[in-house]
Formats: structure tokens, sequence, C-alpha cells
């Protein structure tokens, strides 16, 4: 028999739900005494940036700096003129084939940080030229007989390279050094129809010439007058003749080592001490750099060299009659050669330039030397030119 059936299961749960129910249950009373209670954070804080290393900008910011203290300017440009006729035009009208070309290239390079600056410059020219030149030349039986044939000739050869460190002593005034190497790439002979090795008259180094300043330069600051003139009370000039062809060959009735001022045949270089001076002068008188303007002055006196010397002979027409007496001697002393002071050396350089397009210009070139040493007359040089030009700037 079954004593736990449904129905008793539910009287029972009913009756317990509908009954009252109740519990006793005791707190105890708890007299807490109050404290002040101070949190503390003793955890270290670590501040964290944002930025991070960027090779990008860190590189851009080097090439902002290099661009601001660096200013570089070439320019480079080819020049020439072509002549050409034909057989029949040259017996009508007369005429000769002719061609010339001229390269130039010009560099300048300025370096600057806080009061230090360091500017350089190189240039550089080079031309030939090339004409039919008629020869009389004799034949086997020895009757003379004219040739005509094309020769070329050097009509430009120089190359420059100058370097002038300075540091800053006021506002406009720096004091520092020049440093001024020219020479010559090529042959130079004198003439056409003379162009053996007896003809030499100048190659690389023979001569070339060093100049060395120490003095105290003033730039104005104004741009539509950018002089710069450099004093220097200690100045060395030095004259360069390392080809012993060129001291030995004879023209204009003198050696070469005599020419170029050296103290005999076997001697390759000469000193001289003094003091110089050298202005220059740099502007474009346009907006888009059609016109350019560019001269430079350098004259230099040998005085230190003066004091000392032996047998002084300031008259030139004097020196020479002595010089020849002193040739005549027989068993002459190098010691009793007379000497003729050294005058004041000038060197005046012009460049005009005119841009008709980007890369189309016309420059006019005219240079003057005065060296007692090398000739008693003053030697200009002027010459124009139509061509191909290309000039870079970095700013």
């Amino acid at each position: 028999m079954n004593y736990f059936s449904p129905a008793f299961a539910l009287l029972t749960a009913a009756l317990f739900a509908f009954l009252p129910a109740s519990a006793q249950i005791t707190i105890d009373e708890v007299d807490a005494a109050q404290e002040r209670v101070t949190f503390e954070d003793k955890m270290r804080s670590t501040a964290v940036d944002v930025d991070y290393f960027s090779r990008a900008r860190y590189r851009a910011e080097r090439a902002a700096i290099r661009k601001e203290r660096n200013f570089l300017e070439i320019t480079s440009g080819l020049q020439g003129t072509l002549t050409s006729h034909n057989d029949p035009w040259i017996k009508v009208s007369g005429g000769d084939n002719a061609i010339a070309l001229v390269g130039s290239f010009y560099l300048r390079h300025t370096f600057s940080k806080n009061l230090f600056s360091i500017e350089t410059k190189v240039n550089a020219s080079f031309g030939y030229n090339r004409m039919k030149v008629e020869t009389t030349q004799k034949d086997s039986e020895g009757n003379d007989y004219t040739t005509s044939e094309g020769m070329w000739y050097k009509i430009q050869d120089e190359l420059s390279i100058s370097t002038a460190p300075s540091f800053k002593l006021a506002t406009n005034w720096t004091y520092g050094a020049i440093i001024q190497f020219r020479t010559q790439f090529a042959n130079g002979y004198i003439s056409r129809t003379q162009q053996a090795e007896t003809d030499m008259k100048s190659t690389f180094m023979a001569p070339g010439y060093l100049d060395v300043s120490f003095g105290i330069t003033y730039k104005s600051p104004k741009p539509k007058f950018p002089i710069s003139v450099n004093m220097s009370p200690i100045a060395l000039n030095a004259v360069f003749v390392e080809n012993r062809q060129v001291r030995g060959n004879t023209w204009d009735g003198k050696k070469g080592w005599e020419i170029y001022g050296l103290a005999d045949p076997d001697k390759t270089s000469k000193y001289e001490g003094g003091s110089s001076i050298q202005i220059d002068f740099d502007r474009t008188f346009d907006k888009k750099g059609i016109f350019r303007y560019r001269t430079m002055i350098y004259s230099f006196y040998g005085w230190i060299t003066n004091i000392g010397k032996a047998n002084k002979i300031s008259d030139y027409t004097e020196y020479r009659h002595a010089l020849d007496k002193w040739n005549a001697t027989e068993n002459h002393d190098i010691k009793d050669k007379p000497f003729l002071p050294v005058h004041p050396l000038v060197r005046w350089e012009n460049t005009l330039s005119i841009k008709a397009t980007k890369f189309i210009s016309t420059e006019v070139n005219f240079k003057l030397y005065y060296n007692r040493a090398e000739h008693v007359d003053v030697r200009t040089q002027t010459m124009l030119t139509l061509g191909l030009t290309y000039t870079f700037r970095n700013k």
C-alpha cells in the first residue's frame, strides 16, 4: 500500500504555505571607535610621450639644414661658330672654312655654420679653332711651293680654383684667407704654323700661379651693390714652370725662364712676399636672371721681396743695358745679375652674361693682365660667344 499518494503531498504543501512563520534573532550592541583613514597611492607614475622616431622626418630635417648652410651654383656652356664654303664660292667671293668651339664651366659653393664660412670657386674654359693656313715648303729640287691645310690652334685655356675660409669679425666684416691657383690644360705654341716641341710656350703647370692672402674682408649688405673687398697686408705670390722644355725655349728674344721671371734656367719656381687687395662684384640685374655681371680685380705688390735684394735697378732701360752687359761678361756670377724691383701685378676679369632663353645665352669676356716680369706692356683679351648654357642652383 502506498502511504505517500499525490493527494497527500499536495495537501501538505498547501498547509505549510498558508501557516505563519517566525524566527528569533538576537543582535548585540557594538561601540566601534571612529578613525580617520587616509588612502596613499604608492604606485610610481611614468609619463608616456606620444612622439616616436621617424627616419623619414629625420632625413627631411637634415636635408633642410644642409640646404640652409650650403649654397651651390653650377654653370656649364658650349659656344661655337662654324663657317663653310665650297670651292666655287671661295674662287669667286673668297673666304675660308673655319670652326671654333669654346667650353666653359663655373662652380661656386658656400658653406656657413655659426661664425665660420668657406667659399670655393672653380672656373674653367677651353677653346680651339681650326682654319686653313698657307705654308711655303720646298720640294726635292729646292723649289718653293705653297700648301693649304687646316690647323687647330688654342684660343682659350684657363683653369682657376680658389677657396676662401673666413670667420665673422663683426657685421659685414670677416677675417681669413684667400687661396687661388691658376694654370692651363693643354700646350700653347708660338703660332699656328709653329707648333713643334721647340715652339711650345706653355703647358700644364708651366706656368702655374699660386696666390695666398691673409687679411680682412668687407661685404656690402646692399643687394643692389654686392661688392666684396679683401685687404691683405701679408700675401704670397708664387710662379711655377715645371716643364723643362718651356723653360729652355725662346720667343720674343728671351728664354722661357726669363719671361716667367725665374732666377735661372735650373729654377722651377719663384716666390714673392708682399701685400694684396682683391675686389669682387657679382650682381644679377633682372628677377629672371637675364643680365648678370661679374668682375674681379686683384693686385699684388711684392714689397717684402724687394727688401735685401742686391743690384736693384728701378729704370727698365737701365736694367736692360746692365743685363746685356752682365750676359756679355765671361764667367759671370749669378749673384751679380741685375735685379728689376717687382712692379705691382694687376689682374682684372669681367664677364657679362645675357640669357635669351633657359638654355641659350650670350657672354662677353674681357681680361686685363699686367705682369712686368712677363711683359712690359698691358695684355688684354676680349671674347664674345653665343651658345648653349645651363645653370643649376640649389636655392
